[in-house]
């Protein structure tokens, strides 16, 4: 399993745009649903944060370890979500990968994901 928590800078001037990304993928949540179901994802989760007048996105997942056949096919929704990736989200600012130190998880979640310690 595969716990991840990635931090990305917003380009300037792009909120805007942020929330008409965030909207749509509120609006589109059923497909976004099935895009998990298919990549493994068992979680993910995008949080936003405004600091000294930068913008962030915080991706926080949990996944597979194991990579589906399915996350290799390129759904509508895939390609509106890099659009808005590429349009939002700044190249120049190196993401940051935090560190999992613990992993919260019970196990009987751990069992209803499918997850196995092996």
């Amino acid at each position: 399993m595969r716990v991840e928590l990635t931090k990305y800078r917003v380009k300037e001037g792009k909120s805007e745009l942020v929330d008409e990304w965030v909207e749509y993928m509120h609006n589109h949540m059923d497909d976004v649903l099935m895009n998990l179901e298919g990549e493994k994802m068992f979680v993910e989760t995008i949080f936003r944060e405004a600091f000294n007048n930068v913008e962030y996105l915080y991706w926080y997942s949990v996944q597979d370890d194991v990579e589906s056949d399915d996350a290799v096919s390129k759904t509508d929704l895939d390609e509106k979500h890099l659009e808005y990736w590429e349009k939002c989200i700044d190249k120049t600012f190196r993401p940051e990968d935090m560190k999992a130190e613990i992993v919260m998880i019970p196990e009987r979640i751990k069992r209803a994901m499918n997850y196995s310690n092996d």
